[in-house]
């Protein structure tokens, strides 16, 4: 099994010698600061099939928000880890629209704040088996839905909330409380909008260490509302490189942002 949200570098050392794909920087978002990007699709895309990945790295256990859509306190939609005791640190997809016709939240729990990880959310509602449509792959590692602390599946062709014309889309929060901010790094992240995509996609296990790889040169697709943050440009953080031009604009966010910290560099 690949190593879950380690990675053994030199501090201070591009890991130029071992990893194929480098990662130059990433984006500090921080709770007390309330930072965030947001961008409103002007049209609606693939609702039923995407794929977002990310990689990320903690700054504290608690309820963090890292990509959301939210219309109001009775429509929204979220990817983040659970908030305190029986929820704390576990990665969740959800979708509430005065009920959770989405709700699949693992029962792993992932609170490592010293390393990164890899999340690829991948959302496939025409599936006919109902555990492949939503599933959820941390560092390579595929979760077993039927070990779930939580496991309501999208029934068969359901449309999300996500990819939808007029409503905001958030990273490092998800548009409602102001407690369910992502609070740490993120890097490389990327929604792949009408794809459906495994871990392979992002990255690649090697020496036992699950190690990125190179999407946008490789595979590079992202549809309509697709977009791809490498958060390169300090004064522009929200720029998407996808060629799609789905450019964020960010909240509390400035150059100081920036870090060379990366899932290919020690801080």
């Amino acid at each position: 099994m690949p190593v879950q949200g380690k990675f053994f570098q030199n501090p201070g050392s591009s890991g130029s010698a071992f990893y194929d794909y480098q990662i130059e920087q990433s984006c500090r978002f921080s709770r007390e600061e309330s930072t965030h990007m947001t961008r409103t699709p002007s049209s609606t895309g693939n609702r039923r099939t995407f794929t977002f990945s990310t990689w990320l790295k903690r700054s504290r256990d608690d309820n963090d928000a890292f990509f959301g859509v939210y219309a109001n306190s009775s429509t929204e939609a979220a990817m983040k880890f659970g908030n305190g005791g029986t929820h704390s640190g576990k990665l969740q997809l959800y979708q509430y629209t005065g009920s959770f016709p989405i709700n699949v939240q693992t029962n792993a729990r992932y609170r490592d704040s010293t390393g990164w990880y890899n999340i690829v959310i991948r959302v496939d509602t025409t599936q006919s088996t109902a555990n492949n449509r939503v599933r959820l792959y941390v560092n390579g590692t595929l979760n077993d839905n039927t070990d779930n602390s939580t496991n309501t599946q999208p029934s068969q062709n359901y449309d999300t909330f996500f990819n939808t014309s007029g409503n905001p889309n958030f990273v490092g929060w998800y548009g409602n409380s102001g407690s369910n901010r992502f609070d740490g790094l993120m890097a490389e992240t990327i929604l792949a909008d009408g794809y459906s995509y495994d871990a392979s996609y992002f990255g690649t296990t090697k020496n036992n260490i699950w190690t990125p790889v190179d999407y946008h040169n490789t595979t590079g697709n992202y549809g309509t509302n697709g977009f791809y943050l490498k958060y390169q440009n300090a004064s522009a953080l929200g720029d998407d490189s996808s060629g799609n031009n789905n450019d964020f604009t960010t909240s509390g966010l400035s150059a100081d942002n920036q870090l060379i910290d990366s899932p290919t560099f020690g801080s």
